[in-house]
Parts: structure tokens; sequence; C-alpha cells
């Protein structure tokens, strides 16, 4: 059995894994964005659970580039981690073997293992969160580019760029991520009508205030859909992989699913090449099987590789 620990930038979800990819138990935790707090309570999780279950190693995963070796370049919204190599320290005072890769990229290895990826070879996998997270797999391989950098869709840009300023303000991250974009932009949009507005990072509460009239919730969902639908044809155009799977916790409401789909549908149809191009080939759009679940299950099968491969060298 594994401890699998899939860190969020606002949450962290911990469990024990069993080698088939059934989680025995879970739990969650507030990420704290400040190093020496957050690896205390990584590994105050270890020490809870190693006395309940007989434990061969922890497989950890987390937002941004992450190097082989568990350097991470970027951290994605936990800035303190930054620069960091946090599975050293963390080997270092538990004892156990440890693997820390990308989020996106864990989620698309267990939908792979496990999930609605175990058909396809060539595969992109989205996960929404508090950014736009991505992983790419080719001939059955997560494609990690020269610097581990591949996938990371929410960097790219689908808007006009502003006359000035951070022009990142024009990508996916801050147009299709559920916190950063869809929550963000409400709560930005809501504070110039009303100054004394409560501010809202719960994605369902801007889908319930819709259906309540807010007129804003509409815009910025309206937005917020259009802009990933061509997000995600860009994927398809770039890789032309067998699928694209969605992650993330927005994915388990079958109303985002529907819209999704549908939007995906309307900017097709307005692109003329690509919509003669669907009228022969039509690259599907799943929900992830795992939902929010793929994180814990893909960083359980990474470390279940690596505590594999050591007996295979032995």
């Amino acid at each position: 059995m594994f401890i699998s620990i899939d860190i969020g930038g606002t949450t962290i979800k911990y469990g024990v894994v069993d080698r088939a990819g059934n989680i025995l138990k879970q739990s969650t935790m507030k990420t704290e964005d400040n190093k020496e707090i957050f690896v205390k309570n990584i590994v105050t999780i270890i020490n809870s659970l190693k006395g309940e279950f007989e434990i061969e190693g922890v497989g950890m995963c987390a937002p941004g580039i992450i190097k082989e070796d568990g350097f991470m370049v970027a951290a994605g919204a936990i800035k303190s981690l930054y620069g960091e190599n946090i599975k050293k320290e963390i080997e270092e005072q538990t004892g156990f073997t440890v693997t820390i890769a990308n989020d996106a990229n864990s989620a698309a290895i267990a939908e792979q293992w496990i999930g609605n990826a175990t058909n396809m070879r060539n595969y992109v996998c989205l996960v929404l969160g508090t950014g736009v997270g991505g992983a790419v797999v080719i001939n059955n391989q997560i494609y990690a580019g020269s610097n581990g950098m591949a996938g990371e869709f929410g960097w790219t840009m689908i808007n006009e760029l502003p006359d000035e300023g951070d022009i990142e303000v024009a990508t996916l991250n801050k147009k299709s991520a559920v916190v950063n974009g869809l929550c963000v932009n409400y709560n930005r949009k809501n504070l110039l009508v009303n100054k004394n507005a409560k501010e809202t990072y719960d994605a369902k509460e801007v889908f319930e205030l819709e259906k309540q009239g807010d007129v804003i919730a509409k815009e910025v969902l309206t937005d917020f859909f259009t802009n990933l639908a061509v997000g995600i044809i860009n994927v398809m155009s770039s890789f032309d992989p067998d699928g694209i799977l969605i992650g993330g916790g927005i994915s388990n409401n079958k109303e985002f699913e529907e819209r999704l789909l549908k939007q995906i549908k309307e900017v097709k149809s307005r692109h003329a090449s690509i919509n003669r191009m669907s009228k022969t080939i039509e690259t599907p759009v799943l929900m992830a099987k795992l939902k929010n679940d793929a994180g814990i299950i893909g960083a359980a099968f990474l470390i279940k590789e690596k505590i594999d491969s050591k007996y295979k060298e032995l």
C-alpha cells in the first residue's frame, strides 16, 4: 500500500491506495503557502498513516514544472515551493522512498491505469482547478518536453492581448481556470457593481447564482465556456489525439459537461476549416473517469512503479 498526496493550490488531498488503485482511506487538509509549515504538514500526514497501514512508499503530485529529481521549477499557486525540493526533504524526514510529479501528469497516468484512457495511446488530459494543468501522452508515455513544461496549457494565450501591462490576463489560466478564471472574474465584475459584495471561490455558487438570474454570473459563465472550448479545440488541432480528458472537481458537474460539449460544437461550427474536418474526424472529449481522485491514484501508480523497478534491479 502507498500513501498518496495530491497537492492543490488551496487543498491537499491525501489517502492510502492499494496496488490495484483502490483508495482505502482519504482526507483533506488546507494548503499552506509557507514551505516549512507545508513540509511539516506532509510529514505529519505520513506519520499518522504509517502506523495504521503497511506502507511501501509515498507518491505525491503537485501543480507546476517538476524535474525528475523532485526539484520544483514552478509550483502553480504555491509560490513558497518555487525552487525547492520537498521530495528530498520528505524522504530525509520520513525514511520512505518518495516520488513527486506534475498533478496533470499523475491524473493522465491514472486514467491510463484504470480510467477512461485504457484504450488510448495518444491523448491529452486537462485538469481544471486553481489553474489549468495539462498532460500530453504519446505512445503511452508522458511527454514532458525538454524542461518539463509540456502540457502547461494554462499559459497559452487565447484572447486579444492588452495594449499594456501583464498579458497573462489573456491566458487560459485567467479565463477558464475554476478559481483564477471563473471565480476571480465573477468577483472582479461583481465588485465593480457592488463594492460590498461577498466574494466566492466556489464554482457551484456561480452556477447557482446564474440560475437565480444573476446577470454577471451568466456573462462570466458564457465567457468561461467559450474560452475553454477554444483552448480545447487548439489542443485538438495541435496534437490530433485519440481523445481529450477533462479532470478536476468541476468535471463532477453534469451541467458543466453538457455545456462544455455544446460550446465546443458551437465553436467548431463557426470555424470553416475545422467544421469541414469534423465531418470525418471527431476527437472525443470525455470527463475523466476518476474525477477528483485521479491525482491521488496516479501518484500511487508512480510510486508503485518506482518501488517495483527497485526490486527488478536487485
